[in-house]
Parts: C-alpha cells; sequence; structure tokens
C-alpha cells in the first residue's frame, strides 16, 4: 500500500475514533466533505502546498474558506496542512465514509452481469446479497458479456461467482481431470 494512501487511513482512523466518541460521525462526514472541496481546488491547493506561504497565512485561509465546520474540523484541517499532507484529504474523506459505512453496517458490492440489470432483478441482487452478508448492501453494476450468463459479484474481499464462464470452466475442468 503506497505511503499516502496508509497515511490517509491513519488520519481517517483518528478523525473516525474522535467522531464516534463525540458522537458526531455524520457532522464529521459533513465537514470532511467540504475540507476535501475547498482544499481539493487546485488554486487553494497550490497555496496550501506553498512553501512561499507562512503557515499562519494557510491557516487564516482556511477559516476564511471553511465557513461553518465544526472547530475540531478546521484543526484536522490545518494538522494535515501543517504536515504537508493537505494532497490525501481526499483519501481521507473516502476512508472515512468507508468507516461510517461499516459503522452503519452498510456494504459495497460491484455486481458484474452479462446484459444489464432491470430495476426487478437488481432489487433481488440487492436483497438477496444483504439476505447473504446480513448487512445493508449498495449495488453498483457492470456489464461484461464475457462472463456468458448469470452474475459474479464482489462484496469487499469476498467474490461470488455464479457466472456461466465459471462453472463452463469447472465442468471443462472435471471433464479433463476425471
Amino acid at each position: 500500500m503506497p505511503a499516502r494512501e496508509l497515511a490517509a487511513k491513519r488520519y481517517a482512523q483518528a478523525a473516525f475514533d474522535l467522531a464516534k466518541s463525540m458522537g458526531t460521525v455524520d457532522q464529521w462526514a459533513d465537514d470532511l466533505g467540504l475540507t476535501a472541496v475547498v482544499m481539493g481546488d487546485p488554486e487553494i491547493n497550490g497555496l496550501l502546498g506553498s512553501t512561499r506561504m507562512p503557515q499562519p497565512a494557510k491557516h487564516r485561509l482556511l477559516e476564511q474558506t471553511l465557513i461553518g465546520v465544526s472547530p475540531l474540523a478546521l484543526n484536522f484541517a490545518n494538522l494535515l496542512v501543517s504536515k504537508g499532507r493537505s494532497e490525501i484529504i481526499g483519501h481521507v474523506l473516502e476512508e472515512y465514509q468507508r468507516l461510517l459505512e461499516e459503522e452503519k453496517g452498510i456494504a459495497h458490492a460491484v455486481v458484474t452481469t452479462a446484459v444489464p440489470l432491470s430495476d426487478e432483478d437488481r432489487a433481488a441482487v440487492t436483497q438477496k446479497l444483504s439476505d447473504i452478508t446480513g448487512q445493508q448492501v449498495s449495488v453498483n453494476t457492470k456489464v461484461n458479456p464475457d462472463i456468458i450468463g448469470g452474475l459474479v459479484a464482489r462484496i469487499g474481499d469476498t467474490l461470488i461467482d455464479g457466472s456461466v464462464r465459471s462453472r463452463l470452466e469447472s465442468l471443462r475442468r472435471n471433464l479433463v481431470s476425471g
């Protein structure tokens, strides 16, 4: 894992732990979202990353642009800037949202099918995956005609392969070895 992603995970975990202890996980998600938009602006990011701009001026810039965020979230943004890590805020936000969804029991699935799913089929797949995982599942679909039929679902590190292609491959292996 690249150092930037690892650092983003640590910062996100620290922010999440603090927000959870204070009961403000949703507010922090909103604050980090606004912070990511502001710090992701190329002009602002250039100023925050500049060695010519003194730290106090960078902190004032954040105070003026991050209007409405909690004082702790503003301190968090200032910490990232002070440590020269303002460019990882997008990764911090992604990881924070992953932690928040995990806390709320929401899992994300990528479902690949040979043909696009109807709304009814998508709802049935979502329900079945929710039953399997015991979590609320958010489904993103992809189409790949190479799987021939059926579906392949990936939820985190778990792969559920119910494709016709994999069944044919298994049958072929059994016929060759048997």
